[in-house]
């Protein structure tokens, strides 16, 4: 089993920034990809950002690209997701998940972990 938990979630205004933190146990954190979902009230879960187990590839969706960075830390077992320019439509609760076998993209059911969420309101 690997534990997955988000942090850095808060309220912010328009324009501002926000750093999500996803702290890993119980796996060999290096040898995952990991990504960030994302689900607002009364949507989908969205695929927000990817990246492989030794950074050399990331992928973002189109509505947060050149806005959101996902990065990561193996030596801490941490990934990251830096949000910029945040618009209303970014406020949604915010999912780190991991996949073991080196995928890296948007199709949730590569995913075995997943973390329980941390929440980003953005007013306007």
């Amino acid at each position: 089993q690997m534990q997955l938990v988000e942090s850095g979630g808060g309220l912010v205004q328009a324009g501002d920034s926000l750093r999500l933190s996803c702290a890993a146990s119980g796996r060999t954190f290096s040898s995952y990809s990991m990504a960030w979902f994302r689900r607002a009230p009364g949507k989908e879960r969205e695929f927000v950002a990817a990246i492989t187990w030794s950074s050399a590839y990331a992928f973002y969706a189109d509505s947060v690209k050149g806005r959101f960075t996902i990065s990561r830390d193996n030596a801490k077992n941490t990934v990251y997701l830096q949000m910029n320019s945040l618009k209303p439509e970014d406020m949604a609760v915010y999912y780190c998940a991991a996949s073991p076998g080196g995928y890296a993209g948007p199709r949730v059911n590569e995913y075995n972990y997943w973390g329980q969420g941390t929440q980003v309101t953005v007013s306007s």
